[in-house]
């Protein structure tokens, strides 16, 4: 058994208080010896699979072995969390949530898992600004300004698609209704993959999208970007407005993507997941693709991945209250 870990490897699990388990893994688990799936809780096409099929083909070529990509799709996301919940915690099922599944808590009260009580949180995978689109055969607008004054011109003539009741899309939607003094309808979908479809088909009017679904049709001029959240332009989308630019500064929303283990896998195989990861991130077709797609790649440990998804918990709590949002 290969027991050899770069010296880079070494000090980044160290500060990661992974070494002495890493070790162990190398040694002892074999992990991975077979196929891994990774339940993705939407429907392919969506933003979280612009990252996981990426980071399954980088996987594949450095382990050997195929990192399934299972989508399971429906009910904002829970419904995949709760297959993933039921996982064997061996390291062969993993689980890739998202900033859907810390809002679920305070959107759905009977949730069957508890995402910080039966899932163990591996690392930060992707951070990605939200974008506004519109359609724009059905939103003939050039600018957010212009947007703004036709929809209050026509209150209840437009739409939003969203990935699901309780998704960071839709209280995306409602925090930019609060902040503009707008009304929208929101129209929920099983995921962002289908409400994008309809978005590019001209079937609904605008979305509020992670940049990672939404880049290659924004490219592509099949959907029209108005602004992106936040303080500051996104390097991949450098002529789109920033929302502090067109007078939203509290308008700060991002997608971001995490990996987790079911409660009960090994420590050592933890470790393992963790450093293939790494090394997937660290690879040049990575990169490119986190970067054609606006996002950063998380760098967080173990422990600061679970106190960041503790921390939205509480964060996307107070945002479901002021906003009223209520599942539909």
């Amino acid at each position: 058994m290969d027991v050899h870990i770069t010296r880079r490897a070494a000090l980044r699990l160290a500060g990661a208080g992974l070494l002495p388990v890493a070790l162990a893994a190398r040694a002892q688990s074999g992990w991975p010896s077979k196929p891994v799936t990774m339940v993705v809780p939407f429907p392919a096409g969506g933003g979280t699979d612009a990252f996981a099929r990426p980071l399954a083909a980088q996987f594949a070529k450095l382990t050997g072995k195929t990192l399934v990509i299972d989508n399971r799709g429906g009910a904002g996301g829970t419904l995949g969390a709760s297959v993933a919940a039921k996982l064997q915690p061996d390291g062969y099922g993993l689980f890739m949530g998202a900033v859907h599944h810390a809002i679920a808590p305070s959107m759905y009260p009977r949730l069957d898992y508890d995402l910080e009580k039966d899932f163990i949180p591996l690392t930060l995978l992707a951070n990605v600004p939200q974008v506004v689109v519109v359609n724009p055969r059905r939103v003939e607008v050039a600018d957010l300004k212009s947007f703004l004054a036709l929809v209050k011109r026509n209150p209840a003539r437009y739409n939003y698609a969203s990935a699901g009741a309780g998704t960071s899309h839709h209280l995306a939607g409602e925090l930019f209704k609060q902040q503009t003094g707008t009304f929208i309808t929101h129209i929920p979908y099983r995921g962002a993959g289908p409400a994008l479809a309809d978005l590019i088909a001209g079937n609904v009017d605008v979305m509020f999208d992670g940049l990672g679904s939404s880049a290659a049709h924004i490219k592509g001029g099949r959907i029209k970007p108005l602004m992106v959240s936040g303080a500051k332009r996104n390097p991949a989308l450098p002529d789109v407005p920033c929302a502090a630019e067109v007078g939203l500064p509290d308008y700060t929303v991002t997608t971001w993507y995490g990996l987790w283990a079911p409660k009960g896998t090994p420590a050592e195989v933890q470790a393992r997941v963790v450093e293939e990861v790494r090394r997937a991130g660290a690879s040049d077709e990575i990169k490119t693709v986190w970067a054609s797609n606006g996002a950063e790649f998380g760098t967080l440990t173990p422990a600061q991945f679970g106190s960041f998804v503790s921390a939205e918990i509480k964060r996307w709590a107070a945002v479901v209250q002021a906003s009223g949002a209520k599942l539909e």
